[in-house]
């Protein structure tokens, strides 16, 4: 198989797709595209039936499709870094299963990537057709990867985005329990590029996405690829310090000066409740990355496969 391997790979994480898979299996079926390809499906933990649905349409492509079933559900990043590890192809294109970025888009970026030196293209849109929260969301996490990351400024981190398999390569062998594909990427090769392309409304259902995994991919992209907050957290205890020094230096020139001074209780408690506080967010982050780090060494696993199935199509 692997003498025969595609051109292009498309991997695309499922999570209970729901009336989307139908869809998203017809839109592959009859994508027009000049070179071999493949498509590799994660299932990712989903509860809904997705993956056995997905098992029983395997036949419908003309193309080879892999379906990945993970254990449970890990998370969008580590499925899409499980089907990395299963694509075949030269290029390596990552979209969602809500066919808002439609196949035509995907072309283009494997032909930008065809076009120039660059060794991953993210997308661009000049409109979002997202909930106001989730695109919210995105800026955010963008505005702190830009200063966690060293990423280049005005591009925008999106999980539509084609690899050269030379770049997917170096990227796999991260086996950390929390991965973030962009801090991966962005610290694997600086040949970024972007291309402008269509985002278009969901067809069916709604997103999955909830403030509570926005969480989790900022937690993720502060304490697994930056000591950023480590060193915020010296920052803010040296200016701590100094205001203590003048907090106490204030207190000799009323005794010196003024003489006996009644402390006042108001000013004792929060002078109290600033330096605690403080303290106890300092700890919080160095206990952070140190149980991120204990997990990390125990083998707390990335993600793990229940099964793979392989369809190779009928040929007459």
């Amino acid at each position: 198989m692997e003498n025969d391997s595609p051109m292009t790979s498309f991997v695309v994480p499922l999570f209970n797709t729901g009336g989307s898979l139908p869809l998203l299996v017809e839109a592959f079926r009859k994508l027009d595209l000049p070179e071999s390809w493949e498509l590799v499906l994660v299932d990712d933990g989903s509860t809904d039936g997705t993956g056995e649905r997905a098992r029983q349409m395997l036949q419908a492509l003309p193309a080879t499709v892999t379906l990945v079933e993970m254990a449970r559900n890990f998370g969008e990043h580590a499925a899409v870094l499980e089907g990395y590890r299963h694509a075949r192809g030269q290029f390596v294109v990552n979209l969602d299963d809500d066919l808002q970025n439609p196949l035509s888009e995907a072309v283009k970026l494997i032909e930008h990537l065809r076009e120039t030196d660059a060794e991953v293209v993210y997308s661009s849109y000049g409109e979002k057709r997202h909930h106001w929260a989730r695109n919210l969301g995105s800026r955010l996490a963008n505005a702190v990867a830009t200063v966690l990351l060293d990423k280049p400024k005005g591009l925008y981190l999106s999980s539509f985005r084609a690899l050269r398999r030379e770049l997917m390569l170096r990227i796999v062998t991260y086996r950390g329990p929390y991965p973030y594909i962009d801090g991966l990427i962005v610290g694997a090769t600086n040949r970024i590029g972007r291309l402008d392309v269509t985002h278009v409304q969901r067809a069916v259902g709604s997103s999955t996405y909830t403030l509570r995994k926005l969480a989790q991919l900022m937690s993720n992209l502060m304490f697994d690829f930056s000591i950023v907050p480590l060193r915020l957290a010296t920052v803010l205890g040296v200016l701590l310090c100094v205001l203590g020094a003048f907090m106490v230096g204030d207190v000799l020139v009323e005794t010196l000066v003024i003489g006996k001074v009644q402390a006042g209780w108001g000013s004792l408690m929060a002078a109290i409740t600033v330096f605690s506080g403080a303290q106890l967010l300092i700890l919080g982050l160095i206990g952070e990355y140190v149980g991120r780090a204990f997990l990390t060494v125990s083998g707390k696993p990335q993600s793990l496969v229940r099964s793979v199935t392989v369809h190779d199509p009928v040929t007459p």
